[in-house]
C-alpha cells in the first residue's frame, strides 16, 4: 500500500480524532485508566510507524533537522554534481544548505522498496522552487531503526 502527502494528515488526524474519543468514552463510561493510557500510547505509534512516510514530509516542508535525526554515522551524499561520504553532522549541514537553496514545494513517493526487513529504499519526487529533483534514499536497519545510509538528489528527466 503506498501512502501519499495528503494521506498522511488525514491519517494524524484520523488518530487524533480516536485520542479524542478515548479520552471522551473514558470520562462518559469510566474506562480503566491503564487501558486508556495503553491506547493513547498505541495510536500514535502507529500513526508514524512508517520512515518513508515521515521522510516525504520532511523533505516537503525542508526539515533536514528531521531527516537528519534518522542518518546513520556516516551517509553517502550524491548532490547534483557534488558526491561523498559525509560524517552525520557534515550531511546535515550539506542537505540544510540545498533545501535552503531549493525550497520545497511538495514531495511524493513514487517507489517504494520495503519486502527486506533490513532494509528500505525509496524514490520521491521532490518539486521545488527551481525545479524538480528526484531523490532517492536508501536506509539500513541498526539495532531495529531505520538510519539513513545514502541520499542521491538529481535533476528529474
Amino acid at each position: 500500500m503506498q501512502i501519499y502527502n495528503a494521506d498522511l494528515y488525514w491519517i494524524n488526524d484520523f488518530f487524533d480524532g480516536i485520542i479524542l474519543a478515548l479520552i471522551y468514552y473514558h470520562m462518559k463510561l469510566n474506562m480503566p485508566t491503564g487501558l486508556l493510557v495503553l491506547l493513547i500510547t498505541i495510536f500514535p505509534a502507529m500513526a508514524s510507524a512508517d520512515i518513508v512516510n515521515d521522510l516525504t514530509l520532511y523533505l516537503k516542508t525542508g526539515n533536514s533537522k528531521e531527516i537528519s535525526n534518522h542518518f546513520s554515522s556516516t551517509v553517502e551524499l550524491i548532490i547534483l554534481s557534488e558526491e561523498d561520504v559525509y560524517s552525520k553532522a557534515q550531511a546535515e549541514i550539506i542537505l540544510k544548505d540545498f533545501l535552503f537553496k531549493h525550497k520545497p514545494l511538495t514531495a511524493k513517493v513514487v517507489h517504494r522498496l520495503d519486502s527486506n526487513p533490513n532494509y528500505r529504499f525509496a524514490v520521491f519526487e521532490l518539486e521545488t522552487e527551481n525545479g524538480n529533483f528526484r531523490t532517492t534514499i536508501s536506509l539500513k536497519d541498526v539495532a531495529g531503526s531505520f538510519l539513513i545510509t545514502e541520499i542521491r538528489i538529481e535533476f528529474n528527466k
